[in-house]
């Protein structure tokens, strides 16, 4: 059978059509692939024009007096840009994907995306703190988002795509596909699905292999050696979980009271950002940039026990203003870095206070790299993935589920905070229905509940139209006047209405619809397209009680495909929550 996009597209329409939905999952990967690697390059060319090389991460190099001008002008450079942009555009990372996914039903602007390409790669190579990994989500899930827009795919892939989009960019940039996965699955869609889960599986092999190829991706460190030696260091490993949760609360914490700030001017907050980070740099030049050469070092036990603390310190402080006030940057780098700082610490003073418990201070490294992250993004099981994909070693697995655990539970619990996207959210008054409900309407295209018995006709309804709708009376009648939809009657009752008003057999005269007592339902239309959360949102919206579901042919005519209620969705979600 020769392919069809018509029939691909349809195809799509059905959640779990696996092979249209694998396919899809290999060009998303391979899209999102390409767009981490092109802004990687972007960061570490525009970094070595002040000499920073290392992937744009060497900024110890700088002197004290360059280490505070190119954040603090960084950021006035890009608070000026930003202040140009309508406040719709400036919304970029995360934040925006999840939002846009619940209130836009996965339509993702590409004006949005080209922002975070431009302004992520400046402010990356300024040295403010952050991560490249936020700004490869967002371009991966926007890329997708915007050629399923453009292909006029369903919406419901949409978010398929962007789930592709979002595993792409985490496995392009971070070199851990298997965490990209998850991480999708745990923190984007909020959605576990066997159907979901095989083309964002696809496209994080696409992205991991393009990275691989082109040499994209943060550095991979070889800890298969490193394991729990004694049982005895799970109280230790417990402490440590904790220690970790505290400083993701504060990080979550110092970002949602930068977040608090969102009205001051931007130019104003980017600068405050750049300027606060610049101050930090001059005396811990670890603070500046992701990270990622630092982290190097405290895996490998090259940095000082003070020093540990204080990194971490400087990182949290300044990665959560720069993160609150809006900066196109990311929360994963830091955080990693942040966890491992932790854990450097732990394991070197282990190692002096209980050698014979605490043998290898790398194990608490990964440990801490795990908790911290895991807590900061409520991602357990993408944290220990990373963590273990990171180090290459499956033995950190239990320890770090431990310390996972422990650290969710001291912020959730202790702290009362939700994740750091969560809670930003929640400071922007942005609702995130997220219940079984919502998830399953989001998910379902407008054609699983169409009615497809339906007959426009005009509102003077002749004795052969009459005639006609007798041999087989339809659901629905459109009642129209000059192409103009005007309302819907019920098929039945408008039949009754005809023959009580046509008794007579000599009776020839025209019949007006609308001088009859039927009850008339309101409409409107709905593309195609469209999700069964979208057509409840706008029978809400627009106060109508029914929706008629448009399309159009190769020539660009437009046809009738069919009628949804409030009562079809409402049995046809009855029908699948109760199965």
């Amino acid at each position: 059978m020769p392919f069809s996009f018509g029939s691909y597209r349809r195809a799509l329409t059905r959640y779990d059509s696996v092979p249209a939905y694998a396919l899809l999952g290999i060009i998303a990967g391979i899209s999102s692939g390409a767009a981490v690697i092109a802004f990687e390059h972007g960061i570490d060319q525009l970094a070595l024009l002040w000499g920073v090389d290392n992937r744009g991460d060497a900024y110890e190099v700088l002197g004290n007096l360059h280490r505070f001008l190119l954040p603090a002008l960084g950021g006035l450079a890009l608070g000026i840009v930003f202040s140009l942009l309508r406040p719709e555009d400036r919304e970029v990372g995360i934040v925006h994907v999840i939002s846009r996914l619940h209130s836009s039903y996965g339509m993702l602007p590409w004006r949005n995306a080209v922002v975070q390409f431009f302004a992520g790669i400046v402010a990356l190579a300024t040295g403010q703190s952050g991560g490249r990994e936020g700004p490869g989500v967002h371009l991966g899930s926007a890329i997708n988002s915007v050629i399923g827009q453009r292909l006029a795919l369903p919406n419901n892939s949409l978010r398929i795509l962007i789930a592709c989009g979002s595993a792409g960019g985490i496995a392009a940039a971070f070199n851990t596909p298997l965490a990209g996965v998850i991480f999708a699955m745990e923190v984007i869609i909020a959605e576990y699905t066997v159907a979901g889960f095989m083309p964002v599986m696809l496209s994080a092999v696409a992205a991991s292999a393009l990275s691989h190829r082109f040499g994209g991706g943060s550095a991979i460190f070889d800890m298969s050696s490193v394991q729990l030696t004694t049982l005895w260091e799970i109280p230790y490993i417990a402490l440590l979980g904790f220690l970790s949760g505290c400083a993701a609360a504060m990080l979550i914490r110092v970002s949602t009271l930068s977040a608090s700030y969102s009205h001051w001017p931007v130019v104003v907050r980017f600068t405050l950002a750049g300027v606060a980070t610049g101050a930090l740099g001059i005396t811990v030049p670890e603070t500046l940039g992701i990270g990622y050469d630092t982290l190097g070092s405290v895996m490998y036990g090259q940095i000082a026990l003070g020093a540990l603390l204080l990194i971490a310190g400087a990182k949290i402080f300044a990665t959560g203003i720069t993160v609150g006030f809006g900066m196109p940057v990311g929360l994963i780098g830091p955080t990693l870095l942040i966890g491992a700082c932790l854990g450097g610490f732990f394991g070197q003073l282990g190692l002096e206070i209980y050698p014979t418990v605490a043998f290898d201070p790398t194990l608490y490294v990964t440990i801490g790299m795990a908790a911290a992250m895991g807590a900061t993004f409520g991602a357990p099981l993408a944290a220990c993935l990373a963590v273990i994909e990171l180090t290459q070693s499956t033995s950190v697995a239990m320890p770090a589920m431990l310390a996972i655990i422990v650290a969710n539970l001291t912020n959730q619990s202790v702290f009362r905070q939700r994740s750091a996207h969560r809670s930003v959210l929640s400071q922007l008054r942005r609702r995130l229905p997220d219940d079984p409900l919502n998830q399953l309407l989001h998910r379902t295209d407008v054609n699983a509940v169409i009615d497809g018995s339906v007959v426009v006709i005009a509102e003077q309804v002749k004795p052969a139209v009459s005639a006609t709708l007798a041999l087989q009376v339809p659901n629905w009648c459109l009642v129209s006047r000059e192409g103009e939809d005007l309302f819907l009657v019920n098929g039945k009752e408008l039949m009754a209405w005809l023959e009580e008003s046509g008794r007579d057999p000599e009776d020839t005269a025209i019949r007006n619809v609308t001088e009859s007592s039927l009850r008339r339902w309101t409409i409107t239309v709905v593309p195609e397209q469209a999700t069964l959360r979208q057509v409840l949102d706008i029978l809400k919206a627009r106060t109508v009680e029914a929706v008629c579901v448009y399309t159009r042919g190769s020539t660009g005519e437009k046809s009738l495909r069919g009628i949804v209620t409030r009562d079809r969705i409402e049995r046809f979600t009855l029908d699948h929550l109760n199965t």
